[in-house]
C-alpha cells in the first residue's frame, strides 16, 4: 500500500513538472525562431524538441507514466486517478516558481486542499481488488478504446460549439481507459502482451487521448478542456474499479475515501487553467 502511494505521488510530481518544462521549451523555441516570425503547430514542436527543457519534460512524462503503471498494479484505481488529477497542483506550484505565474489566494487554497484530499485517500484506501477482469471484459475494453477513438475523430470534424470541453472530455475518457487497461493486464510477459487485447487498448487509448487533448487545448479555453479531461479521466475509472474489479476502502473508511476523492478532484478543477502552463506564463 505505502509503495503504491509513493509511486502514485511520484507520477503526479513528474507529470506536473513535465507540463512546466515543456512550456519552457516551447517558449524558448518561439523566442529563438531565426526569422522572427510567429511559429505554431508542427513548427513549434520541431523547434521545441531541440530545447533541453522540452526534452526534460518528455523524460519526466515517461517517468510519470512508469510510476502510474506501478501504482495501478498496487492501488485501487480511484486513488491513482485522484493523484494524477492532482498533478495540476504540482504544475501550479512549479509554474509559480519557474514561469513566474502569480497564483491567486484561492489557488493556493486549492493546492493545500489537494494535499489534504490525497492524505485522506492514502489513509482510507484498501488494497486493490483481486479481480483483473475476465477475457470478455478485456475484449470489451479494447472495443471501447476503438469506439472512443472513432467517436473522437467524428467530434473533431462535426462539433463546433464547446469544442474544447467536448474534446477534453473525450481525451479524459481515453486516458481513463488507459488506466483500466493497465490494471487488467494479465502480466508483462511479451507473449501475453502481444496476444491479449488490453495492451492494444493501452496503445490505442493513449495515442488517441493525446491527440484529442492537443486538439482540445488548441480549440478554445484551456480551463474548459482540462476540467473536462480531469472529470473524464477520474470518475469513470474510479467507478469501474469499484464495480467490476473489486477495489475497496478499509473497513468503515468509505466516507473518508469519498471525501478525499472529492476534495482532490474539485481542487484539481479549480487549478484547471494550468493544464497548458505556457498559456499563463509572463514574458521573460
Amino acid at each position: 500500500m505505502g509503495l503504491g502511494v509513493f509511486f502514485a505521488i511520484c507520477a503526479a510530481v513528474c507529470m506536473g513538472a513535465a507540463t512546466v518544462m515543456q512550456a519552457m521549451g516551447t517558449r524558448m523555441a518561439v523566442a529563438d525562431a531565426a526569422d522572427g516570425r510567429e511559429v505554431s503547430g508542427v513548427g513549434t514542436l520541431l523547434r521545441a524538441v531541440r530545447c533541453w527543457p522540452f526534452i526534460a519534460g518528455v523524460g519526466l512524462d515517461m517517468l510519470g507514466f512508469a510510476g502510474e503503471l506501478v501504482s495501478l498494479r498496487l492501488l485501487p484505481i480511484f486513488v491513482v486517478e485522484a493523484a494524477l488529477a492532482s498533478s495540476l497542483a504540482v504544475t501550479a506550484v512549479v509554474a509559480a516558481w519557474l514561469l513566474r505565474v502569480r497564483l491567486r489566494r484561492a489557488e493556493w487554497v486549492a493546492v493545500a486542499t489537494v494535499c489534504c484530499g490525497l492524505a485522506l485517500l492514502a489513509v482510507a484506501a484498501g488494497r486493490e481488488g483481486s479481480s483483473d477482469g475476465d477475457e470478455l471484459l478485456r475484449l470489451a475494453t479494447l472495443c471501447a478504446s476503438i469506439g472512443l477513438a472513432v467517436a473522437g475523430a467524428a467530434v473533431q470534424h462535426l462539433v463546433r460549439r464547446h469544442r474544447a470541453a467536448v474534446l477534453g472530455l473525450v481525451a479524459g475518457l481515453s486516458f481513463g481507459l488507459v488506466a483500466i487497461s493497465v490494471r487488467m493486464l494479465p502480466g508483462f510477459d511479451v507473449v501475453e502482451l502481444l496476444t491479449g487485447p488490453t495492451a492494444y487498448a493501452v496503445v490505442i487509448s493513449g495515442i488517441s487521448g493525446f491527440v484529442f487533448l492537443v486538439d482540445a487545448l488548441q480549440a478554445g479555453s484551456v480551463t474548459a478542456a482540462t476540467a473536462a479531461m480531469v472529470i473524464g479521466e477520474s470518475l469513470g475509472p474510479a467507478v469501474f474499479g469499484v464495480v467490476w474489479l473489486g477495489d475497496s476502502t478499509r473497513q468503515g473508511w468509505a466516507p473518508v475515501a469519498v471525501l478525499g476523492f472529492a476534495l482532490s478532484i474539485v481542487s484539481a478543477l479549480a487549478l484547471a487553467r494550468f493544464g497548458e502552463a505556457e498559456q499563463h506564463a509572463e514574458p521573460s
